[in-house]
């Protein structure tokens, strides 16, 4: 960690994300990783790998960018003496289950946006993805396209569809509910899967490897009672849904790729608040790559949430 800092935001996104890649590699599927070193402000267990890119992230950028704020899982918004004007939105390790096995499923997703009130996701002016296991990066500059160059499916038919969707901290069974019919509709014809990481399911999309990926957590709590005890329960007393470190620099990749993301509600997510964690923080998503099946899973949803309210 020496020499000059980054001229500005956008680079020292890129550059921390392959930074973080590189301290969490060797640890990719060690059994050491998977001690339990205490409770992040969401709620979520925070293992040893966690804390220890934790660490190197707030070392790197005391160093690298010491008048750059942050905010991070496990730190919460660090900001420096002063009236910081850039903010980076970092989770050091978005799958760390998958990471801990091992898997490919595990990315370093950094976020950069002006730090002026409180900003939210639609201030985001460029994000970076990076796999741990592979190394592949994604980067996204608003109004500047996806690099690599995306290569979205043509795939317009649930019953075609593959799909993503998360259950970690989910109750399964309401989750099902509200998934049911895109689950039945795509388990022939099409795939379903829980891959362990938002920032990892979502960049599928960009890749063509995924048409869509539908989390409803938040739209679930919002609407159907006894639904945020539920969430507890399985939880252990915490909310466990995306918060905004875990969409930030993936919404604007798939945005610049093209795709269409929005809540479950079909509305945009540019106005969610960036800075925070916990259940007031948290958002639903449903992001798909053709306009169409993204209507299609959004009246889909909506027909589950109604049969789970009765």
């Amino acid at each position: 960690m020496t020499g000059p800092a980054p001229a500005e935001p956008r680079a020292l996104a890129r550059e921390l994300a392959v930074a973080l890649r590189g301290e969490v590699l060797p640890d990719l599927g060690g059994h050491e990783g998977r001690a339990h070193a205490g409770e992040a402000p969401g709620g979520d267990v925070t293992f040893a790998i966690d804390e220890r890119a934790e660490a190197f992230l707030e070392a790197y950028l005391s160093e690298r960018a010491p008048d750059v704020a942050f905010y991070s899982e496990d730190r919460g918004l660090i900001a420096p003496g002063g009236e910081p004007r850039w903010v980076l939105v970092v989770d050091p390790i978005d799958g760390t289950r998958p990471a801990m096995a091992g898997l490919e499923s595990a990315c370093v997703s950094v976020a950069a946006a002006p730090l002026d009130g409180e900003p939210t996701i639609g201030d985001v002016v460029a994000g970076c993805i990076v796999e741990i296991k592979s190394g592949r990066t994604f980067f996204a500059e608003r109004g500047g396209g996806l690099d690599p160059a995306p290569a979205l499916s043509a795939n317009r038919d649930v019953s075609r569809m593959f799909w993503a969707y998360g259950l970690r901290g989910r109750p399964v069974r309401a989750v099902a509910e509200v998934l049911a019919d895109v689950i039945d509709g795509s388990s022939v014809g099409g795939a379903t899967f829980d891959l362990g990481s938002a920032t990892f399911d979502m960049t599928r999309i960009a890749t063509g490897q995924l048409d869509a990926y539908i989390e409803p957590g938040s739209r679930m709590i919002a609407d159907v009672p006894g639904m945020r005890e539920e969430f507890e329960r399985v939880g252990d007393g915490a909310v466990l849904n995306n918060s905004p470190y875990d969409l930030a620099a993936a919404v604007l990749c798939l945005e610049e790729a093209g795709a269409i993301v929005t809540d479950a509600y079909g509305r945009s997510l540019a106005d969610r608040r960036l800075l925070g964690s916990g259940a007031d923080y948290q958002m639903s998503c449903v992001a798909a790559a053709m306009p169409e099946l993204h209507s299609q899973i959004l009246r889909m949803v909506e027909a589950g949430l109604e049969r789970l309210a009765r």
